[in-house]
């Protein structure tokens, strides 16, 4: 039976979008408040396969670039999809056949429902990262060989722009530029593609693991915390209040870090939490807990809510878990490009089961 995105299980879809944010992502809640009245104004959207589309139908490949809080304050106006949809297919010459998010993570999980809702398409179950990034050329596209360019970007004004860039990296510089020039966030379209090439070129089934996730959260019988660690496989890195927090918002960006004080068994502990949109790198007394591409993710300890890196505030109780990443971030291709040398830290990756190997999943 085919899945429907729609008011059931999109709270679902929502929480695990953003356990998978890695703190990034931007505003859940105003994502799924926006993807909830396109839903009711127009119509449910189905989740679809790879393998249930023709191979050279074209897949417009979306979210939204730039700071993530921007977005709570500077909304979208509804019309961004359409525009950049007619744009993507004059570029390519063919329909589109679905929308995919360009990254699961956070609130560019559920930006694709609220666009497809509006022009009657469907969404892939598959996305760019497993996760959300920071940075354009990181995505499993790039990995690919699939250039991101041609890309196009909008704004709530209707303003369009056209990169054409040599290198995914380029298009990142460029766009990046764009976007704070359009206020600090844009929606764009890039790493276009068809499905026969989607197929060997995205994170299959990462919209079922987001519903998922959320599932577990809200089904858990006992502490939702728990339930979420068993589902992931996740490890605990420390488990108490937010001590400190240092964030500023620079060149597109959110950057600073965060400082977790443990409490109860934890008691005695720091760690500290490094930040570029997402939850780069977990330390303790400068030993590494865990890093990029594996995921690190701020916890509500009561509900087990995700909190993203522009909403962690002083004083709040959280448990922070690290779990694997997607396997292809964990090849030597992909480590070169989202491992913790491409954020400018002078230490190799690690596997955070390795890390943990030999110690319980609670430290």
């Amino acid at each position: 039976m085919k899945t429907l995105l729609d008011e059931r299980n999109l709270p679902a879809l929502a929480r695990g979008c953003a356990v998978l944010g890695a703190g990034g992502g931007g505003d859940l809640h105003l994502g799924t408040l926006m993807a909830l009245q396109a839903i009711h104004d127009n119509q449910a959207v189905p989740l679809v396969d790879l393998d249930e589309l023709p191979g050279d139908g074209l897949v417009m490949v979306c979210g939204e670039l730039g700071t993530p809080i921007v977005s709570s304050e500077k909304i979208e106006n509804g019309a961004e999809g359409r525009r950049l949809r007619e744009y993507v297919e004059s570029l390519w010459g063919k329909p589109v056949v679905a929308l995919m998010s360009v990254e699961i993570g956070g609130w560019n999980g559920l930006l694709p429902v609220a666009w497809a809702a509006r022009m009657g398409l469907p969404v892939l179950d598959a996305d760019g990262t497993g996760r959300a990034f920071p940075e354009v050329q990181m995505a499993t596209m790039s990995l690919a060989g699939v250039p991101s360019s041609p890309t196009v970007m909008t704004d709530e004004r209707g303003s369009v722009i056209v990169l054409r860039t040599p290198t995914d990296k380029w298009t990142e510089r460029l766009a990046r530029a764009t976007a704070v020039e359009l206020g600090g966030v844009a929606a764009i379209a890039g790493y276009n593609l068809t499905v026969a090439r989607a197929r060997e070129a995205t994170v299959r089934g990462s919209v079922s693991l987001a519903i998922e996730i959320g599932q577990a959260i809200e089904a858990a019988p006992g502490d939702p915390v728990d339930a979420l660690v068993d589902k992931l496989g996740a490890f605990r890195l420390v488990a108490g209040k937010v001590l400190d927090v240092e964030r500023r918002t620079t060149k597109g960006f959110v950057r600073g870090s965060v400082v977790v004080e443990g409490l109860g068994d934890d008691g005695g502990r720091l760690v500290r939490l490094e930040l570029q949109n997402e939850n780069l790198v977990a330390l303790e007394r400068g030993e590494v807990l865990a890093s990029v591409p594996d995921n690190i993710s701020v916890l509500d300890s009561a509900t087990a809510d995700a909190i993203s890196t522009e909403m962690v505030r002083y004083g709040q109780r959280v448990t922070v878990i690290a779990f694997p990443s997607a396997p292809v971030w964990r090849t030597p291709r992909g480590i070169e490009i989202v491992g913790p040398r491409a954020f400018g830290y002078d230490f190799d990756y690690v596997p955070v089961e390795e890390i943990f190997r030999g110690r319980s999943r609670d430290r």
